[in-house]
């Protein structure tokens, strides 16, 4: 009886710059995308590397990585919130916060 085993790999990767063994064109397109945020100002650009095998399609792909950033966006939204109630209370109870400011001092 012949067995059978599944194989595959996926690879991701992210960047958010160039590498310092990049050729010109990875340099000059780090370039580009660095004008590109400072004219709409505030963004960041990531570049997504991903190598799946079996391959998946692109739909599938992009579905995935908007889960991603959808799940991203709640965990920053809750870190958001914790520093906005850490915020209310420093202002509103202040000693409970003076040993901590002490030590740092």
């Amino acid at each position: 009886m012949k067995g059978y085993k599944p194989e595959w790999r996926c690879t991701f990767s992210v960047n958010e710059g160039v590498d310092e063994a990049a050729g010109w064109k990875a340099r000059i397109a780090w370039r580009l995308r660095d004008v590109a945020d400072r004219l709409e100002g505030g963004g960041r650009t990531l570049k997504i590397d991903c190598d799946v095998v079996p391959a998946v399609s692109r739909e599938e792909v992009d579905t995935c990585l908007g889960k991603g950033f959808a799940v991203t966006q709640g965990l920053l939204t809750q870190l958001a919130h914790q520093a906005a109630c850490e915020d209310v209370m420093r202002d509103a109870k202040a000693e409970l916060f003076e040993e901590e400011n002490a030590s740092r001092h």
